[in-house]
């Protein structure tokens, strides 16, 4: 049993009328900024190599274009879903949306490496402030039962679909424009949300309390270090002096940000949350499959990109059926979710994306996007689905209104977490397996060089193809089974720690009073 207080009549009061179309302008402004806050993720990725070129960034800081952006929104999730429920949650998600577009436009503009940085950092403190607070719009803003059970699966969707649709039009406004328009395109998508919010979302009640910037700073310093030594593992391997500094000061700081929660009277990490198995069995489900999930749209980019040879555009469009099988996934889990309980989604949503994943591991050079990617990755994003409407209705589950703030900057965070945590362990996993294999390769090359391939091969040291297609593919193929791993160990969570009860059944169902989750 959680320790948290029981939501009262009061606290699950609306903050608008219950009407149609008032509710579904609510929910698409809502959807509209997670979908923007979450394909930035991806929608980056594409326009890399065009950003490589414009501003000089080395291979090695290339990365931080990405990470700059993960994990300060990651390690401020939680600072951003307190912010709301202390100031007034359409108060901040407002500013949150315009942060977020000012960032933007600075990073469309940027002229060298330190001002992209700067301004992807930013970015990430945007989109911090604004998702948790969306998230909790979204449990205030519509009727438990079936009407809030909808609007989770549609936020579900957006937040599982929005990495495909990051990389279509990632390929098509570098494809068609420039990479710097994968920034600007936020400034109109980002003012349109801005100026939509205030007629179709009421204020919140706002909360006392105080802002826990200590909880806040820890958690990101211990994430960013953690993080960036498995990074460097990968590039400088597991006895490098720094890389074994960078671990050691992560579990220290990470170590501070526990006793600062532990003694805070009002914690950014409310860590009686935990105490309720369901909610804290769906948080570490939720980070394994956000490593998942990132390391599967990160490295089958470099392999349909770098072995089959598909232009950006032609990789965007080889992503879009993900979103659509997702939104298909989470349609189904939102109609029986009142009928089954989440906990039959999650143990099928994990078990699907592992089979997806596993498959995924027989891709080789001689793979096509018909017969080895199309099908694994339909199956895996079926699971997704399914898993993201669950785990976000389990995660809100009897969260009283003061809390909703905090339960939701939580869930997210695992999320973003988990993915650049994931992806940093699949990167280590993807350089070991990939070195080995360029062990082998090397010699085969070298047997039948020309020389001038030679002299090439001496100056760059990078393989040319076919030989660099054996090389990356062993090390995705490497990446895989470990992604698939995570997905195993969510689906033995989901079936180890999650209880559904019938008084759970009838309250997704609209009825009953709020029984614990």
């Amino acid at each position: 049993m959680s320790s948290s207080p029981k939501p009262t009549s009061a606290d699950r009061t609306t903050t608008q009328e219950p009407g149609g179309g008032g509710n579904a302008m609510a929910l698409l402004v809502i959807a509209s900024c997670q979908l923007m806050v979450v394909l930035d993720i991806t929608i980056v990725n594409i326009a890399l190599p065009d950003i490589q070129r414009s501003l000089d960034f080395s291979t090695t800081s290339l990365a931080w274009v990405v990470n700059a952006y993960t994990l300060t929104f990651g390690g401020l999730l939680l600072l951003g879903g307190r912010t709301g429920d202390i100031l007034g949650r359409r108060r901040v998600f407002v500013f949150g949306v315009l942060l977020f577009v000012v960032a933007s436009l600075l990073g469309g503009l940027a002229q060298n490496e330190a001002q992209l940085l700067a301004a992807r950092a930013l970015q990430g403190v945007g989109g911090a402030i604004a998702s948790p607070t969306a998230l909790s719009l979204v449990s205030t803003t519509f009727r438990e039962g079936p009407e809030r059970n909808r609007a989770f699966g549609v936020f579900a969707a957006v937040s599982a679909g929005g990495g495909a649709i990051g990389l279509l039009a990632g390929g098509m406004l570098v494809e068609w424009l420039n990479w710097r328009w994968v920034l600007f395109v936020n400034v109109p998508i980002g003012l349109l949300i801005a100026l939509a919010t205030p007629r179709w979302i009421k204020e919140s009640e706002r909360h006392p309390g105080h802002f826990d910037v200590m909880g806040a700073l820890t958690s990101t310093v211990g994430m960013v270090l953690l993080v960036y030594g498995f990074i460097r593992a990968a590039q400088e391997g597991w006895r490098d002096a720094l890389t074994l500094a960078s671990f050691a000061t992560a579990v220290v700081v990470l170590v501070v940000f526990v006793l600062i929660e532990r003694r805070s009277r009002q914690p950014i990490t409310p860590l009686h949350m935990f105490a309720d198995r369901n909610r804290a069995g769906t948080y570490g489900i939720m980070l394994c499959l956000a490593a998942a999930i990132f390391g599967m749209f990160f490295f089958l980019t470099l392999f349909v990109q770098n072995v089959l040879d598909f232009s950006p555009l032609a990789t965007g469009f080889a992503f879009l059926p993900v979103s659509a099988v997702i939104a298909i996934g989470a349609g189904l889990a939102s109609r029986f979710l009142p009928k089954y309980g989440p906990k039959p989604f999650m143990v099928v949503g994990a078990i699907l994306a592992a089979a997806g994943l596993a498959w995924l591991t027989l891709t080789d050079v001689h793979s096509t996007y018909a017969g080895s990617v199309l099908g694994p990755i339909l199956v895996f994003s079926l699971g997704m689905g399914m898993e993201f409407v669950s785990l976000t209705l389990m995660a809100l589950s009897n969260v009283s209104v003061q809390e909703t703030g905090a339960a939701s900057g939580l869930l997210n965070a695992t999320q973003q977490v988990g993915g650049s945590l994931g992806l940093s362990i699949l990167v280590t996993v993807f350089g070991t397996a990939s070195t080995n294999e360029a062990e082998k390769q090397i010699p085969r090359f070298l047997a039948q060089a020309t020389p001038a391939e030679r002299l090439r091969f001496e100056r760059t040291g990078q393989l040319p193809p076919p030989w660099s297609d054996e090389v990356l593919t062993a090390g995705v193929s490497a990446a895989f089974v470990v992604a698939a791993i995570f997905t195993v160990v969510a689906a033995v969570i989901a079936v180890v720690a999650i209880q559904v009860r019938p008084s759970d059944l009838e309250r997704l169902q609209g009825g009953g009073g709020p029984g614990p989750v």
